[in-house]
């Protein structure tokens, strides 16, 4: 089973080049397709260096020409992916690779056509940002509300699956929407999900986390548009 993990880049020189490393680190046969979302901050350039050097096996870089946003990086990854199932790594470590296995595992048994990491099931994590918590949990029970379903964690950034699942799937996302827009579309569509849980080493605002409180208003709009329309 190989393996394609997609990685959005907006802005993160910092962390870019050891999320990199992680991945390889895992020794998963895999591919890991990175979308420079416009960066303007050096990542680009750091990202052309590896290229170059060729440090990370296996790995394809394409550059959007100016930000469009996660979604739209994501949306734009999909289409140069090869493996039989696809991971979407955040570039900023608050998501560890080493979680790779357990995620994968529900796959591997044919249990599961989905696989979210979820950040609410049990797991280690670092207690900050509260109120992004609330949100996440509000956005999580429309969701479960709407699509009578029991879902933990619809926000996490840690999305697995099968590569048909999105084959035929019409996704729109231009930013953090993405992760309603998804969400939304695999439910209506029957696929099995499962969630695992992940540790989870969230960033603040200071440190550079991206995500406002006008995406939690969009994601809303997301859920409620994509429950009656496709």
């Amino acid at each position: 089973m190989k393996i394609s993990v997609i990685v959005p880049v907006y802005n993160e020189k910092d962390t870019v080049t050891e999320i990199l490393h992680r991945v390889t680190a895992t020794n998963i046969p895999h591919e890991i397709v990175v979308v420079d979302d416009g960066s303007t901050d050096g990542s680009r350039e750091i990202l052309q260096n590896l290229e170059a050097k060729g440090d990370i096996p296996n790995l394809k870089v394409i550059y959007h020409p100016r930000n469009m946003g996660k979604g739209a990086a994501v949306r734009t990854a999909l289409q140069h992916v090869t493996g039989d199932v696809i991971i979407i790594q955040d570039a900023d470590l608050e998501y560890d690779p080493e979680h790779y296995p357990i995620l994968l595992e529900p796959i591997r048994k044919g249990l599961a056509d989905v696989v979210y990491g979820s950040r609410f099931l049990g797991a280690p994590r670092r207690p900050i940002l509260f109120w992004n918590m609330v949100a996440n949990k509000i956005l999580t029970l429309i969701t479960n509300i709407l699509f009578n379903t029991i879902l933990s964690d619809m926000e996490t950034g840690y999305k697995v699956f099968r590569r048909e699942v999105v084959q035929d799937m019409p996704l729109h996302a231009r930013g953090f929407e993405f992760e309603p827009e998804f969400t939304a579309k695999v439910l209506k569509r029957g696929y099995r999900i499962f969630e695992v849980p992940i540790a989870f080493n969230p960033r603040t605002y200071e440190e550079g986390k991206k995500i406002r409180a006008r995406d939690g208003i969009i994601a809303i709009w997301t859920l409620l548009k994509y429950r009656f329309v496709d």
